[in-house]
């Protein structure tokens, strides 16, 4: 039986994806050995563990009630977003803000005053633009730049605490968590395996580590 695409599978766990009010970042499958489908939500407000359990097996079931697998076995994995995935949505950035980006401008972009390619803690956005405090500044201050001048942003991995006086300007006060920082870790999955047999296991949503399950 040949293997649903990707476009299939979004289609089929869209609808408990957002009757858990949650988003749909994105489906991949990797159809190498058992077939490893991973699905990747995210929220305003982060998703915590048990979340990403009961959404688990939510799209369990609706992917084992389409069939459209047959008797071919998979692994379901169900993910938030790494630190290393672009921003291309208004929502990725506001789930961003506080954090720190390198943004890569378009060659036609407008002048903002920055360079082509620069580092920069973001600030508020809305559906067609984005607030943003380049890095290294001696005196910080706020550049706002249109989402359609971005060719590319991603978010950066800090080793040392965001200059108090940035992330002033993007209006996270220092100390406070930053937008979704409640929920679980990037890179958090689901529930406890499946058995081989089809029995699933009791959910552990207090592990630390990401869980997938095998489902035939």
């Amino acid at each position: 039986m040949p293997m649903p695409t990707e476009e299939r599978v979004s289609q089929l766990v869209a609808g408990p994806v957002e009757r858990r009010g949650l988003d749909l970042e994105g489906v991949t499958i990797v159809a190498a050995g058992p077939a490893r489908v991973q699905v990747t939500v995210d929220s305003d407000e982060g998703v915590d563990l048990d979340a990403i359990a009961e959404l688990s097996s939510d799209i369990s079931t609706a992917l084992d009630d389409a069939g459209d697998f047959g008797e071919t076995p998979y692994l379901l994995e169900v993910t938030t977003p790494g630190v290393d995935r672009p921003l291309t949505a208004p929502r990725h950035w506001r789930r961003a803000r506080g954090r720190k980006v390198r943004v890569a401008l378009r060659p036609d972009a407008a002048g903002t005053g920055t360079d082509a390619r620069f580092e920069a803690r973001v600030g508020p956005a809305t559906e067609t633009e984005v607030a943003l405090v380049p890095a290294g500044r001696r005196k910080p201050h706020l550049v706002t730049v249109p989402l359609a001048d971005i060719d590319r942003a991603v978010v950066q991995v800090e080793f040392s605490p965001p200059s108090p006086a940035e992330l002033a300007l993007t209006g996270i006060a220092p100390g406070r968590p930053e937008p979704g920082a409640a929920g679980a870790d990037l890179g958090d999955a689901g529930p406890g395996d499946p058995d081989l047999d089809g029995e699933e296991r009791e959910a552990q949503p207090e592990a630390a580590a990401p869980t997938e399950g095998i489902v035939e």
